[in-house]
């Protein structure tokens, strides 16, 4: 080649190379000179020297209300597999990648978190190293997500709570309405229905529906907090413990119900189901009382890991009693772990991943072992079980009739681009 040409192609290369340090301006470093994040106002072409993608249309929240995320852990994990495919594409070697997203807030945080989180998990920095990067430069501030209610914000969820709340848990992609929250140890579903059928565009199942899959990961209780909708002897006969437990919906648990779904889950060595109507704000209320005093989680950690697994859940002064509650769960905790002594750490979450009884119900297995309990605080529900047609919406049936009108989404790690 003659030498002009070879000063003509090193100049247009230089040329190229600072095009691509401008567009990189103010973005975060994760992999130096390897791995960034950057906010753009229009979709850039990727060069010979850097490779841009975006996943703002790929992975899309599915809002209740005002919600926006964050992205559930299937879409996390789905990130993180493109991410690493895109890390050893042999064609990719010596180009920078630019996770790039848009100026839309509620886009570029649930991208924030995505990155955030492969950070945390992969390349082993601490939340707050994450953060910082995702911080620097331009990246100054993000919206900080809220619950999935219709009025007013009255808590605020951040980035950072979310990369601390991923940092103590290991995870696994949701399996049907039903998701597991601590793996082994919780699964929360929506509340079965005396029979399987579609109503408003949702599947609802029967308990039977259940049984397979609960036997073939050791699920042995099953705690309902809403109201009698199926009878609960159909999984008693079946061999599983049932426990009803109700509140109303949308509200918070009494010190009596906290302490008695805290006793039942630390007295059963096996799964514990928990459901609500929706599965999604009772249930998770309870779940994260047991998050906070056996992990020790933060309220906020709380709430953000069980809307990792399971989106929509802990909703309005739901948010606010895991955080009132958040002392009180961590000195119970301490004490029971220093009076087993038999510490009980995070390590063991990564690796598996007297009671008011208003109309109690006593069915007894084999050996006389207890295996359905009541605690009803509603005086007007009796042990007749409510008519399908015979409620008003509560939060829960708008939750679920919200999640029925959905349209299924392809399960594609997509294309590498």
């Amino acid at each position: 080649m003659p030498l002009d040409s070879l000063k003509h192609s090193a100049i247009l290369s230089t040329l190229f190379k600072m095009a691509d340090d401008i567009e990189l301006i103010g973005a975060s470093e994760f992999i130096k000179d390897r791995l960034y994040f950057a906010t753009l106002r229009s979709k850039p072409k990727s060069t010979a020297n850097t490779h841009y993608f975006c996943t703002d249309d790929e992975f899309i929240y599915e809002n209740f209300y005002a919600d926006f995320g964050p992205l559930h852990l299937a879409m996390l994990y789905r990130y993180c597999c493109k991410l690493n495919k895109k890390l050893k594409s042999f064609t990719l070697t010596r180009k920078r990648i630019v996770h790039y997203t848009s100026f839309d807030q509620r886009k570029r945080a649930n991208a924030a978190v995505l990155i955030g989180a492969y950070a945390v998990i992969y390349l082993k920095k601490t939340p707050e190293e994450a953060y910082r990067a995702l911080i620097s430069g331009s990246n100054s501030s993000y919206l900080p997500f809220r619950d999935a209610s219709f009025g007013n914000c009255t808590y605020n969820l951040t980035i950072l709570d979310c990369l601390q709340g991923i940092r103590k848990v290991s995870f696994r992609v949701e399996n049907g309405d039903f998701n597991w929250i601590v793996p082994g140890k919780f699964l929360a579903f929506s509340g079965p229905h005396p029979k399987s059928k579609i109503e408003n565009g949702y599947p609802l199942h029967a308990p039977e529906a259940y049984f397979p899959y609960f036997r073939q990961h050791n699920v042995t209780s099953v705690v309902r907090l809403n109201k009698k909708i199926y009878d609960a002897q159909r999984f008693t006969d079946a061999g599983f413990d049932h426990y009803d437990l109700f509140f109303v919906d949308g509200s918070t648990p009494s010190d009596i119900i906290t302490r008695r779904f805290l006793h039942i889950c630390e007295s059963t060595d096996g799964a514990v189901a928990v459901h609500c109507k929706a599965g999604l704000g009772r249930t998770g209320t309870l779940i994260g009382c047991y998050l906070m005093k056996h992990y020790r989680f933060t309220a906020a950690e709380t709430i953000a890991w069980i809307r990792v697994c399971r989106p929509g859940s802990v909703i309005g002064p739901q948010q606010h009693f895991l955080d009132e509650r958040q002392a009180a769960m961590w000195m119970q905790g301490d004490v029971q772990r220093s009076q087993q002594k038999q510490p009980r750490g995070v390590s063991r979450l990564t690796s598996s991943m007297d009671d008011l009884t208003l109309n109690p119900t006593h069915t007894t297995g084999p050996g006389g072992i207890l295996k359905s309990h009541s605690i009803d605080r509603l005086q007007e529900v009796s042990n007749d079980y409510i008519g399908e047609n015979g409620l008003c919406m509560t939060q829960g049936d708008k939750l679920r009739a919200l999640k029925g009108r959905r349209q299924p989404r392809s399960a594609t790690t997509g294309a590498l681009r």
